[in-house]
């Protein structure tokens, strides 16, 4: 690879960047955290936009990055404080469709070059999805470069407009303070699953918010079936939203062997004792779960939507969205053929190494810089 320059176009020492995250999902909040620190190590200048309580949960200031506290607002102060942070940068790079459209408000017409990672879109009814199309053309127009997760999302950004779309997939880095796999993880299982109450029967974990998009109420469909299965598996979902009394209710009405765990910091040790990991739902990108299962070497159950298919290969189930009848039979399947789920095992394996590391990550992102702020590129 061609060595990258860390030093502006304009002669100074080190190249000076802004990062900038809105309200930010665990995904690509945890992606910011992981590019400051690959930056800074590199002798990048960092300056991190993003809401305090963002900088609370993944100290952005822990890796050698500059805080700026930025609401998640797009009034005039916010703006404003936003304006000033990016006043000296080299290049500005934004992620996710809100914080890059504050951003593009906030640069103006400033020839900084712009680059956004676009880690998920963003969905909504009625008005609301006309207004997010407009928001979308106009971040994919002000853009320099668009860096897409997944390649549906690079083909969508050049059809929204896009001058220069890539594919940048994003690596699964470490939480600052997820805990960290455990050595022996056939040790700990027994104890893990004994306090989920799984002793002697099937473990399936699923994780995520509960929210409509999770297609967490095919799951609950799905759980029907497994209820007349000996023994009957427990469906663990570890995750919070606006759903959960819907869930629940639904659970104890149907008598169903599911439970709703809420949000946990111990995701790794509950893959660790599952015996399949599902995902159900009805849109998703780059999911982090499905990453974190195949390492762990858990089979999965996914639904074939977004970046999935491209993600997980031939290492997983996938069966079609919002289909109860279909995610059922998938995972009777797999508990009845150990083989299968020992061939699965190996696949994640195999895929999860073809996966990008968050070195390479940040090498590729560095790339896209230095070509941006070369002498002359601009003008």
């Amino acid at each position: 690879m061609t060595p990258v320059s860390t030093h502006s176009p304009h002669g100074q020492s080190s190249l000076r960047t802004v990062q900038v995250l809105g309200g930010g999902n665990a995904g690509s909040s945890a992606h910011v955290r992981s590019l400051a620190a690959g930056l800074v190590a590199r002798g990048v200048k960092v300056t991190v936009c993003a809401p305090v309580e963002a900088e609370r949960t993944y100290d952005f200031t822990g890796t050698g990055a500059h805080h700026v506290h930025v609401p998640r607002s797009s009034d005039p102060g916010s703006l404003a404080v936003l304006r000033a942070a990016c006043a000296d940068a080299d290049l500005v790079h934004a992620h996710g469709l809100h914080a890059s459209f504050r951003t593009a408000l906030a640069l103006g017409g400033r020839r900084t070059p712009l680059v956004v990672t676009w880690h998920d879109r963003v969905h909504a009814d009625g008005a609301r999805a006309h207004l997010l199309r407009l928001l979308e053309r106009r971040v994919m127009r002000a853009a320099t470069v668009v860096l897409g997760a997944t390649s549906e999302l690079v083909d969508r950004a050049r059809r929204t407009g896009a001058r220069d779309a890539r594919l940048a997939a994003v690596a699964l880095p470490g939480h600052p303070r997820r805990p960290v796999a455990p050595e022996d993880p056939d040790r700990l299982r027994p104890k893990a699953r004994a306090e989920l109450g799984a002793i002697g029967r099937p473990l399936l974990i699923a994780v995520g918010s509960l929210e409509r998009h999770r297609g967490y109420d095919v799951l609950l469909d799905a759980a029907r079936v497994w209820r007349s299965l000996d023994p009957v598996p427990l469906v663990v979902v570890a995750g919070e939203g606006s759903m959960r009394a819907e869930l629940q209710r639904r659970i104890e009405d149907e008598g169903l062997p599911v439970v709703l765990a809420g949000r946990r910091d111990d995701v790794t040790e509950l893959l660790a004792a599952a015996d399949l990991a599902l995902l159900p739902s009805r849109r998703e990108s780059r999911s982090v779960l499905a990453q974190e299962a195949l390492h762990a070497r858990v089979p999965l159950v996914a639904s074939d939507v977004g970046g999935i298919p491209e993600l997980v290969g031939d290492a997983a189930e996938l069966v079609p969205h919002g289909d109860a009848e279909a995610l059922a039979d998938a995972v009777v399947r797999l508990l009845d053929d150990p083989e299968r789920r020992e061939l699965l095992k190996d696949r994640g394996v195999r895929q999860a190494a073809t996966w990008p590391t968050e070195d390479e990550t940040v090498a590729q992102v560095l790339c896209v810089y230095d070509e941006l702020t070369q002498p002359g590129l601009l003008g």
